[in-house]
């Protein structure tokens, strides 16, 4: 007798005191983390945006910031793509519908937007790639689209409407993905949604990755995205091939010492290829401790470096440990990526592909250290306050006292609020026009299960669930030659 299919487990739950998901984060991580889309209601309970739709759009005006403005014409299905850095003669002109601002790499120029990210320590933070904040007029939308990540997706003010394609998680048949080749997007060709859901603030849909999906502000709308780094194979490969490359011994080559006459002078034989592997081989590709040392490095290797710039002179000692004791702080510079990871003996630390042996005591402090006081240094070995030294003359941390640090909202912005503009914003400029647009109604022969506000009670189907389980941060960049009078480079 073949064994019953699984039912799959609740896709919508509310937040419970102090359960953010709604359930324990084993439980999420067991179930849902890469598996199946879910939908939290209320997942920061009286959520205010720490940023405002000016701010977003003053950032996207600044130099270095990845920024991108989506239109929609619904007339003739039309989506133009224009990337930033903006002027602020850009927006006052804009319609009240149908356009995206996207900007990327929001936390690491606003740290009350990074201190998002201390609510998703269940996850390795190595493993998060960057906030992305979108401003939607209402209508407006990036289309229906897929992500090859898993993300968070969290409303910030204003309300959009999410709808997905939850099939393939189901364990149903999928619906085939294709895209358009008629616009610069990577949109669907086809989207069926089966679930239908309207975002408020504070609410939050996980999406694990290829998941379709489509999101449409209903009124003008911030939305987050807290995205995943996920390298595809092909980036691994050669990335560490690279690696392999540049330290291979040019003097081990192929060789042939016991070469007797072959059989067939065109025949490529089993010796041969014996021979191959043995000069493979060769090359370590895989020696625990050199993978691993490789994948540090290229995991804190940003895909934007910032301005991450080398203090101007050497920094001594003693001016730095006489600063961390009169109350001077290290601050990390956002763009800054750390890890560490146990080695054969001790630690690696990684930051931004450079890499240091420590302890691991060591190594886990300062991977976790968001800034530096003189009471962790004190902390640290004499190796771990040398790796400070370096880490603080490449510019991984810089100087500032307590009251200086500024963010992008202190700066006046262009005229964009969430009352005056309507808008939309997803998690990738890549959508699909075949959905339905804000105002129409789901079909009721495209299989989708509108979920209302005041539908059954979450609690309850988190309940049954769990019993079915059981059993089964903008800051300001100083330039690099402001220094304090201590001769440490400051940040404000």
């Amino acid at each position: 007798m073949a064994a019953r299919k699984a039912n799959p487990p609740v896709i919508e739950v509310q937040a419970r005191p102090g359960q953010p998901l709604g359930m324990p984060v084993e439980r999420f991580l067991r179930t849902y983390w890469h598996k199946h889309p879910l939908l939290i209601r209320n997942a920061f309970a009286d959520f205010a945006s720490p940023l405002q739709p000016g701010d977003l759009a003053g950032l996207a005006c600044e130099e270095g910031v990845l920024a991108r403005l989506i239109s929609h014409d619904r007339a003739s299905d039309d989506w133009s793509v224009r990337t930033g850095p903006f002027q602020e003669t850009d927006f006052p002109g804009l319609p009240d519908h149908d356009w995206t601002l996207l900007v990327q790499d929001v936390d690491k120029w606003d740290a009350d937007v990074r201190a998002l990210l201390e609510q998703f320590r269940f996850l390795p933070r190595w493993r998060i790639d960057d906030i992305m904040i979108s401003f939607a007029a209402t209508g407006g939308s990036v289309g229906a689209h897929v992500d090859h990540y898993d993300v968070f997706l969290l409303q910030g003010q204003g309300h959009r409407r999410w709808q997905i394609d939850a099939r393939a998680s189901q364990g149903r048949r999928p619906t085939p993905q294709a895209f358009r080749d008629d616009v610069d997007l990577k949109l669907l060709r086809e989207f069926k949604p089966t679930h239908d859901w309207v975002l408020g603030p504070g609410d939050m849909l996980y999406l694990p990755p290829l998941v379709p999906h489509h999101g449409v502000a209903q009124d003008p709308c911030l939305t987050f995205s807290i995205g995943t780094r996920a390298p595809s194979s092909a980036e691994l490969i050669g990335d560490y091939l690279d690696t392999l490359i540049a330290d291979a011994d040019e003097s081990v080559r192929y060789h042939d010492e016991d070469l007797k006459v072959p059989a067939d002078p065109y025949e490529i034989d089993v010796t041969a290829m014996n021979r191959v592997v043995e000069a493979l081989n060769a090359l370590r590709m895989n020696d625990p401790d050199r993978l691993g040392d490789w994948f540090g490095r290229f995991m804190t290797t940003y895909r934007a470096s910032g301005d991450v710039v080398p203090a101007p002179e050497p920094i001594p000692r003693a001016a730095v440990e006489q600063a961390l004791d009169e109350g001077v702080l290290l601050y990390r510079h956002p763009w800054s990526r750390l890890a560490w990871r146990r080695a054969k003996r001790g630690a690696t630390l990684f930051c931004s592909g450079l890499e240091f042996a420590l302890s691991a005591k060591d190594a886990a402090r300062l991977a976790a250290a968001e800034e530096i006081d003189g009471a962790l240094y004190g902390q640290l070995s004499a190796r771990g306050r040398e790796v400070v030294l370096e880490l603080l003359a490449q510019g991984h941390y810089q100087r500032a006292h307590d009251d200086t640090r500024e963010d992008i909202d202190d700066e006046p912005a262009p005229a964009l609020s969430v009352s005056a503009a309507h808008g939309d914003a997803d998690d990738d400029a890549s959508d699909d026009a075949d959905t339905m647009d804000a105002d129409d109604a789901v079909d009721d022969d495209a299989d989708v299960e509108a979920v209302a506000d005041d539908a059954d009670s979450p609690e309850e189907r988190v309940a049954a669930a769990e019993a079915a389980d059981d059993e089964a941060d903008t800051d300001d960049e100083a330039d690099p030659s402001d220094t304090g009078d201590d001769g440490i480079p400051s940040r404000a």
